[in-house]
């Protein structure tokens, strides 16, 4: 029988990081820092770890990944597009730690045989499966609404653990997009994560006509699209009025920092999550920002579905908690039916 052990990653907004014992394996799922700001999984006792794998390359899940040469050195394996997004996040691995895993389809993840898909949630993203002892699944972060960041359905598994984000919300992406395109005046910037939501936020912005402009790392990840909208990658070359995408790296220094610095005093909107003592919410409580939703994990009928297709006995609420929403507990209580179990 597989064992799971949250280091991190349960009860709400924490850093990922699972320790899943299967099949004679010691896999550690992610290794998160934040969302606060310092706030790292506290790892003592985890004792020797086989493998890291990391499932996409946002700060809560991959921040901590500094601690990897105290952890014994363990090989680590993600997607390409991920380890080279480390250096942008100032994170970095020797490349003799770096075992490629395709975007979708079979692997091996050391000696055992896994399957991979992609999460709908940020470029190079991953769920991953092993078949072993019932079959364990994890989603890490995942969505079933970008148009560019598909989702591929896993297969069933006994222990499922599930990105429990949004609790409760059930609200389309759709009703949210045209909400954030009328809240947004000129001089505003949208700060999203790399290889996330930016690229998506642009198209459909682009598509309402208010034609964004974007940053330079936002423009890779658009891979081609809309090749006459402007990049900018200092605060000088934005133009009183402009409406800006950019990506924030939570690292000092960076355009969104200086953005925030500039003497213009530009707006924010932000769309994610506002964790206290964040820079976002230095903004909120200095006036110069506001919050709107845009989906980026699942939403309450995304986990029946999810539930559903796995047939999970065990599903484990990962960065929030089936206690906050009442109302999805009672609908997957109806979708599993008799014998099966919630943890």
């Amino acid at each position: 029988m597989a064992i799971l052990t949250a280091f991190s990653g349960l009860g709400g907004k924490a850093p990922a990081a699972f320790l899943l014992e299967i099949a004679g394996r010691r896999l550690l799922l992610d290794l998160g820092e934040g969302p606060r700001p310092g706030q790292r999984p506290d790892l003592e006792g985890i004792g020797p770890i086989d493998a890291i794998f990391l499932s996409h390359a946002h700060i809560d899940h991959v921040g901590a990944i500094d601690l990897w040469p105290g952890l014994g050195r363990p090989p680590v394996f993600a997607t390409r597009a991920t380890f080279d997004a480390l250096p942008l996040l100032g994170l970095h691995l020797p490349p003799q730690a770096c075992h490629d895993l395709p975007a979708r389809g079979p692997a091996r993840l050391l000696d055992l045989p896994v399957t991979v898909g992609r999460d709908g949630h940020a470029l190079g993203g991953l769920w991953l499966h092993l078949p072993q002892e019932g079959g364990a699944l994890y989603m890490g972060d995942w969505s079933r609404e970008s148009e560019i960041l598909p989702l591929d359905p896993p297969p069933p598994a006994d222990l499922v653990i599930t990105d429990l984000s949004y609790g409760d919300r059930d609200q389309p992406l759709a009703e949210q997009v045209q909400a954030l395109a009328d809240s947004i005046t000129p001089s505003t910037v949208l700060p999203v994560p790399i290889l996330g939501r930016g690229a998506d936020m642009a198209r459909h912005l682009s598509a309402l006509g208010l034609s964004p402009v974007v940053c330079p790392q936002i423009r890779v990840e658009m891979q081609g699209a809309l090749p006459a909208l402007r990049v900018i990658a200092t605060p000088s070359e934005a133009r009183d009025g402009d409406v800006i995408i950019v990506a924030d790296t939570e690292r000092p220094g960076d355009l969104m920092s200086c953005l925030i610095a500039d003497a213009r005093g530009w707006r924010f909107v932000l769309t994610g999550h506002v964790a206290p003592g964040s820079a976002a919410a230095g903004l909120i409580a200095d006036g110069r920002a506001t919050r709107r939703n845009w989906n980026v994990h699942p939403r309450a009928r995304d986990q029946i579905w999810l539930a559903g297709i796995t047939r999970a006995r065990h599903l484990v609420p990962a960065f929030g908690a089936l206690d906050d929403a009442p109302d999805l507990a009672q609908a997957l209580a109806g979708v599993w039916g008799t014998g099966r179990e919630n943890s």
